[in-house]
């Protein structure tokens, strides 16, 4: 069947026409879809380029006088701890005080029964009074044979032989004196006595209990309270200046004792520690009170506050205007054209709502205290009035 050829080069030419009109039908639509491109605009919370500026508070920066003041907390410690145990094996025949009583140093705490040791004195000192006569007799046959060697009536074979044996009765004596030595101390020890002045903790025996020498557990624990102490660790960056200070003076360390009403009792720097923690970077000391109204009780914690020297020119901020980061602690910085610049900061020390800035900021700068979260870095902002003003913008609008 024959074909024309004109009506087939009709035909391809319609159909390229169709596909070039598609194409162009379909990057339209393309187009159209696509969100139009934008200038880009201020971060949010007025950043740079015009936009709405971010209120905030802001605070200067002061220089003035400053005490050096550490916060810490405190862990009361009992200046000696003594644990009680008996020297003897016997029975216990009195317990001399009650649970939780103050004690002093020389009060008997426990008497034990002591006729067994008693017996055994008595026969000690009876050995040795025996051995005495023995020892006296040698000692007179020695010198008869002495003198009787001397006009050579005996051989010096006796007289050597009397001689060792008066030797002998001494070296029996001797020990005849020691044994009755520790026999009158097993005695002494029929009675125990505080050694230090404090209060009892919970009584481990009672009245008719046998007692075992150096027994595991203790028969009572005394704690001295009075004076009593307070452990706490302060940076170590502070090592050279707390040792400065304390040459110089006591230095006075408050205890905050926790309760409905919170008391504080004071005291002094008495210890500091020979090493530095190296997993925290701390030093360990220690407070001394004289807690002579037991405020303190050991194993209690407590808020401390050591009291250093003054810093005559700290550089001070308010607490509030501290931000934390990765890279450390910062501040946002205002700026005379109203906007902000995160400056890093270190810290020396804080006390409360006020720290005290080591570097990184200077006097008379001002410093961002409220509304930190919607800023970034360069961001506008707008100062908001101080509380308690009545009219007019804070300084820096």
């Amino acid at each position: 069947m024959l074909i024309n050829v004109r009506l087939l080069r009709n035909m391809r030419s319609v159909l390229v026409g169709l596909l070039l009109v598609s194409a162009v039908a379909s990057g339209a639509c393309d187009k159209s879809a696509q969100p139009a491109a934008s200038t880009p605009g201020p971060a949010a919370g007025g950043g740079r380029g015009g936009g709405a500026a971010a209120p905030v508070s802001v605070a200067p920066v002061l220089e003035q006088a400053m005490p050096v003041t550490l916060h810490a907390v405190g862990t009361v410690m009992a200046s000696s701890t003594v644990d009680i145990r008996s020297q003897i094996t016997g029975q216990l025949l009195k317990v001399g005080f009650t649970e939780g009583q103050d004690v002093k140093a020389g009060d008997v705490l426990f008497t034990l029964d002591a006729r067994p040791i008693q017996a055994t004195l008595n026969q000690a000192q009876a050995v040795l009074a025996r051995d005495t006569a023995q020892a006296a007799n040698a000692q007179e046959l020695l010198r008869r044979a002495e003198e009787l060697l001397a006009k050579g009536l005996v051989p010096k074979a006796d007289r050597d032989t009397l001689a060792s044996n008066a030797a002998a009765l001494r070296g029996t004596l001797d020990a005849d004196r020691a044994t009755v030595e520790n026999a009158q101390l097993q005695l002494q020890f029929t009675k125990i006595a505080a050694p230090v002045s404090g209060r009892t903790g919970a009584l481990l025996v009672h009245q008719g209990a046998l007692v075992r020498a150096n027994d595991t557990a203790p028969l009572v624990t005394i704690n001295q309270t009075a004076p009593i102490h307070v452990s706490f660790a302060v940076p170590a960056r502070l090592l050279a200046k707390l040792r400065t200070d304390q040459a110089l003076g006591a230095l006075r360390v408050d205890a905050t004792v926790p309760g409905a009403t919170p008391t504080v009792v004071t005291g002094a720097l008495g210890f500091i520690d020979s090493s530095v923690d190296a997993g925290t970077d701390t030093i360990r000391v220690k407070g001394t009170f004289a807690n002579a109204d037991r405020m303190l009780w050991p194993g209690q914690y407590v808020d401390v506050t050591l009291q250093l020297s003054m810093e005559p020119n700290a550089i001070v901020i308010p607490t509030a205007a501290l931000q934390a980061s990765q890279q450390g602690q910062f501040v946002y910085v205002l700026k005379a054209d109203k906007t902000v610049e995160a400056r890093p900061v270190k810290v020396a020390w804080t006390d409360g709502g006020t720290t005290v800035i080591a570097s990184g900021l200077t006097k008379d700068e001002s410093v961002v205290t409220d509304g930190q979260l919607r800023l970034t870095p360069g961001a506008k902002v707008s100062v908001k009035p101080a509380v308690g003003s009545k009219s007019g913008p804070a300084p820096g609008q």
